[in-house]
């Protein structure tokens, strides 16, 4: 009898012991849940027009210039760069005097060799090249760059293949696209994913209106901007690309913005 009174409170005791460590590990498990700290993902990235092909996309602390020119006076008005990212030689998306006149104090410039070759040695020591097909990862972001290039046989030498880069930016879970000065070729029709797209439309150094849209229905933005649309002597018609754009997928939002605030278009 003795016996089993002891046993009996052994086991008790057991018990209590059993119901304290796990009242502990309850506390314990409920103080990690109460210091457990949330973090927001960046905001999408804000795209700022200035003119023509030249933009500023600010995301997550960063800012970017695409293709500046136009001097400094251009950018008055807005944060300094961290990063620029040119797209080809030519004079309205490579301009020295304009690079010359930023603060380029820290600042990382990406283009392709064929512009690194035009620089002086100031800013091509500041600059990373990029080939078509080439990825990196700057600053939190990646950035692909995309061939861009001309079909037309009478377009052909205004934008050789491998020579200029578009480029697709993944910023979280966003993705943009910039197209440089191409037509409707075939790394544009095959790109996917893509929430925001910037397509160049102008002669005769790009693509027509109609060939831009035909692109745009096969890779689906959900979103498509046009840029780049003032050629020789005229700007595109963009009201007729958004005819074409949303006849042939309501779903895609065309957005435009304004990159020529001098002209009426």
């Amino acid at each position: 009898m003795r016996k089993n009174i002891f046993v009996t409170i052994g086991a008790l005791a057991l018990f209590m012991v059993s119901c304290k460590e796990k009242e502990k590990q309850q506390e314990e498990t409920a103080d990690v849940e109460e210091t457990t700290i949330e973090v927001e993902a960046p905001a999408e990235a804000k795209i700022i027009p200035i003119e023509h092909a030249t933009a500023v996309i600010e995301w997550d602390d960063n800012t970017i210039y695409i293709d500046p020119v136009g001097g400094k006076a251009a950018f008055e008005g807005q944060k300094s760069p961290d990063i620029i990212f040119i797209t080809d030689i030519h004079g309205d998306h490579f301009n020295p005097e304009t690079l010359n006149e930023l603060d380029l104090e820290g600042v990382q410039i990406i283009a392709p060799d064929a512009v690194v070759l035009q620089m002086e040695e100031n800013l091509s020591s500041k600059t990373t090249t990029m080939k078509n097909g080439e990825s990196k990862e700057i600053a939190g972001f990646q950035v692909k760059a995309i061939p861009m290039y001309n079909l037309r046989e009478e377009a052909k030498d205004f934008h050789v293949k491998g020579r200029g880069n578009g480029y697709v930016f993944t910023f979280g879970d966003e993705r943009i696209y910039f197209s440089g000065d191409t037509e409707d070729i075939p790394e544009m029709r095959a790109l996917e994913s893509i929430d925001k797209a910037f397509i160049c439309m102008n002669l005769p150094y790009t693509m027509t209106v109609e060939s831009a849209a035909d692109a745009v229905l096969e890779f689906k933005p959900a979103q498509v901007y046009p840029y780049h649309f003032r050629g020789r002597p005229d700007v595109s018609d963009v009201g007729k690309f958004k005819t074409l754009v949303n006849e042939g997928d309501s779903d895609i939002e065309v957005v435009q913005l304004d990159w020529y605030p001098t002209e009426d278009y």
